[in-house]
């Protein structure tokens, strides 16, 4: 570890030291707010133990910037705690974090502690590892969502959509009602949340943080241990403490909430957040509660700073679509993670790696992944997920990319949303239709088919927005699956009897000599 950090860290507590210690409690890289365990622990002050585990930064290889944003918030948060006056070790070690905790504690001496990890594997490790040493080892239910899944995963199957889900968390919480009623008549507003940004419409910048010296010593020790890794760290924008989390929230709340609803589905070249809150990476490893990110939005529309339709839309994203998800993870894994309902085998296309490309809305979304490790929701499921659909992608292939190409991606929300919600993979247990259109879409949201070497107005050919061609070369090829649902089935009827013999001719074969001629990804 590097030595600013050693400096104001103890990490050189041996076992005699250990065992002093009776009561000990692990908090991994997700779980950093010890306002959300329990109350027992920032009264009686255990110690608490963080990890950096070398075998667990290599299995997957995370973007950079996501390497150093992990990094370097635990190491932060365990100083704070250190401050606040609990003992802390804070262990490096080559394994596996439960094999570094048997380095570490002996059971006879020490109790510890775990809460329940998000991710599936890090929970199979850590499980196993109360098996082997029985009562001395407790596990803590995950207080960092609003829902128990337990209470709800028996639910999940075709037909149980979010929504249903949503309206009962809304009566759950009291979140935007009115007696039994919703708050304005609706349940949702989506249909008010699709408008294309006007041109020299302003839109706010996110404040950044300049690096201190402990996200400095991150950096360098990334770029040293991880040099292959995926994506860029030649700046670091993030913040890494609550502290400036909070500062994020209360910008976002004053400066963008108001408009995040008409823009939220709006695309523009050069700004891959608009008015997002770009909070999620915040929500994800604990820095901030979904509980206080939803109240102060709701706050802000008791007090008339922002409407309706945007708090219900940012509302919905976190009570409903985030806790959706996480239930949905539960429900499905291990199983789900084989998930190929059209039976893609296709490596991924090389522009995912690199950016390259003349299409001008992937490179729009691919490049902002590369340099900041982030895009918004719809570069992710209507333009980065609809093109790997479109161009027979196997569907793992997209899922393994995201995980480790954004730094909000964690397995239990990544991979519902991309196995589940935008490649359709799991054949429409969270989905009800395939998440694919053709150009028309991207124009209609966005200014990056203005100034793309494709037209978006020609059909096929050489020069045709390869969108357009594919995705009808799509709705033909996979018509077993759109006849299956009631809400696109009538685009295979479109193709059959809109157009012509000559029409449907040169979609395949616009198709064909594009997908031969497309890079892909011997990783």
């Amino acid at each position: 570890m590097a030595r600013k950090f050693l400096q104001q860290i103890d990490t050189n507590i041996e076992r005699k030291d250990l065992d002093n210690h009776s009561k000990a409690v692990f908090i991994l890289h997700d779980q950093l707010n010890l306002k959300v365990w329990p109350e027992w622990i920032r009264k009686e002050k255990p110690l608490l133990i963080f990890m950096e585990s070398r075998k667990k930064g290599e299995e997957i290889p995370h973007h950079k910037m996501k390497a150093a944003f992990v990094l370097s918030s635990m190491r932060h948060f365990a100083l704070e705690c250190k401050e606040d006056g609990f003992p802390v070790l804070y262990h490096s070690t080559s394994a596996h974090f439960d094999d570094g905790l048997k380095e570490l504690i002996n059971p006879g001496k020490t109790k510890l502690w775990f809460m329940t990890p998000s991710e599936w594997d890090s929970r199979e490790r850590l499980r196993n590892h109360q098996k082997s040493f029985g009562d001395s080892v407790t596990e803590i239910p995950n207080n960092f969502f609003f829902a128990d899944p337990d209470e709800w995963k028996h639910k999940i199957d075709s037909g149980y959509r979010m929504e249903y889900f949503y309206r009962e968390m809304r009566k759950k919480t009291g979140y935007l009602m009115n007696g039994d009623n919703p708050e304005g008549g609706e349940w949702n507003y989506d249909d008010q949340n699709r408008e294309s940004l006007p041109k020299n419409h302003p839109v706010p910048d996110i404040p950044t943080f300049e690096p201190d010296e402990i996200t400095e010593e991150v950096i360098n020790m990334v770029q040293e241990y991880f040099p292959d890794h995926f994506g860029e760290l030649d700046h670091f924008p993030y913040a890494v403490t609550r502290v400036q989390a909070l500062e994020l929230l209360e910008d976002f709340i004053e400066n963008r909430l108001d408009e995040f609803g008409p823009y939220e589905d709006a695309l523009k070249t050069g700004n891959h957040k608009l008015f997002h809150s770009q909070l999620s990476l915040y929500l994800n490893n604990g820095l901030l509660t979904p509980q206080e990110v939803c109240e102060k939005a709701l706050e802000a529309y008791d007090k008339g700073d922002a409407r309706l339709n945007s708090v219900e839309g940012f509302i919905r994203q976190i009570l409903g679509w985030r806790e959706f998800i996480r239930i949905y993870y539960e429900a499905m894994m291990p199983d789900v993670r084989d998930a190929n309902h059209f039976g893609f085998e296709n490596k991924l296309p090389d522009m995912y790696w690199t950016g390259d490309t003349k299409m001008r809305c992937m490179a729009e979304s691919i490049r902002p992944v590369i340099s900041d490790g982030y895009s918004h929701h719809i570069q992710r499921l209507m333009i980065l997920s609809n093109f790997s659909n479109l161009t027979e992608t196997d569907p793992r292939e997209l899922n393994r990319w995201f995980w480790f190409a954004y730094i909000d991606a964690y397995e239990w929300v990544e991979l519902p949303n991309v196995l589940g919600m935008s490649t359709f993979a799991d054949g429409g247990v969270l989905a009800s239709k395939p998440y694919v259109s053709s150009g028309n879409y991207i124009n209609k949201m966005s200014d990056y088919c203005k100034n793309c070497e494709y037209s978006v107005t020609k059909k096929t050919g050489e020069k045709a927005c390869p969108f357009n061609y594919l995705y009808w070369n799509f709705v033909d090829k996979q018509r077993d699956t759109f006849n299956e649902s009631g809400r696109v089935n009538f685009m295979v009827n479109m193709f059959d009897n809109k157009k012509s013999e000559e029409q449907k001719e040169e979609i395949r074969e616009s198709s064909r000599k594009f997908l031969e001629n497309l890079g892909r990804s011997s990783d």
